[in-house]
């Protein structure tokens, strides 16, 4: 499991560098919301333009992407009837809550595992296109309703064509369908602007973590402790009944939706809290301890399901 721990290894190292730049204070006051207006509108919708427009259709398709639908929309349901009934958060806090639980980073962690440990980056794909075509929408159209206090139908339906990450999402998907290919001066700059949205957000994220304690006292432990325990026992567990039960899975196609499943809580998440203001040290935290519980329970699935 070297490629595991290489793939968190390189992730970890970057966060450390956003917290160093904070902690010397190298990018002054407001740095934090320049950065994540620029990943938001900028960088990832071009790097998600590529990765998806270069990606194979046949795997955009695959049955991964039934068995990762129901694992998380099992865990969004179940974080939802509890801070929503039982705990009593408003329709923001309880969107970011179930973000946490079931929205997998299949794009900064996953692509690095689909490589160093299943071999094949196309393999993240069909979990980046169900994230981003169909539950990023949704997320999205909540969280802009909720904290704008206009819930218009109108508004809701012109949510995925005001968002840059959905836009981009879906021409990408649409090229790979097509087989038609931008030129290369058009994606060359695409793809090395794109290339930033990685970094940057775990730039980001590392920042973020600098002069607070995670899980303290006011900042909605019990949320990101409830998000946490979903996301890395929860919705990798779901993937194998699932997967074995129901699909018929084994082997190699077994082990991808369970790794892909017991993937951390996606940066994408805390970005989004932090750009609509609700939620932010839970969204950063249910991150953070998803990201160090994502390693042994990626061990474990490695050890128990990954082909001999």
């Amino acid at each position: 499991m070297i490629g595991v721990l290489t793939g968190f290894a390189v992730i970890a190292a970057i966060i450390g560098l956003g917290w160093i730049i904070a902690r010397i204070g190298l990018l002054g006051e407001g740095a934090d919301q320049v950065l994540s207006r620029l990943a938001f509108f900028v960088l990832t919708p071009l790097l998600l333009l590529t990765v998806l427009s270069e990606a194979d259709v046949s795997r955009l398709f695959s049955s991964l992407i039934p068995i990762s639908a129901i694992a998380a929309v099992s865990c969004f349901l179940i974080a939802t009837v509890v801070a929503r009934f039982v705990w009593r958060r408003g329709v923001p806090e309880t969107t970011i809550v179930a973000l946490a639980s079931g929205y997998v980073n299949a794009n900064n962690i996953g692509l690095p595992i689909a490589i160093f440990v299943l071999g094949d980056a196309a393999l993240a794909a069909p979990v980046i296109l169900l994230n981003l075509t169909v539950f990023a929408p949704i997320a999205l159209a909540v969280l802009d309703v909720s904290t704008s206090g206009r819930a218009s139908i109108g508004r809701i339906l012109l949510q995925p064509i005001r968002n840059p990450i959905i836009i981009a999402s879906l021409v990408g998907v649409l090229l790979a369908v097509t087989g038609l290919r931008l030129p290369e001066i058009v994606l060359e700059p695409v793809r090395l602007v794109g290339g930033a949205a990685v970094p940057i957000i775990l730039l980001l994220f590392g920042m973020s973590l600098h002069g607070v304690r995670v899980l303290a006292p006011g900042t909605g432990r019990r949320d990101a402790l409830l998000a946490t325990a979903l996301k890395v026992v929860v919705m990798p567990t779901i993937a194998w009944l699932v997967g074995w039960l129901v699909f018929g899975l084994s082997g190699m196609p077994l082990f991808t939706v369970v790794v892909f499943a017991a993937l951390p809580a996606a940066q994408h998440v805390f970005s989004w809290a932090h750009r609509f203001d609700r939620h932010v040290a839970v969204a950063r935290d249910a991150v953070l301890l998803s990201t160090i519980g994502a390693v042994p329970a990626l061990l474990v699935i490695a050890a128990t399901l990954a082909p001999r």
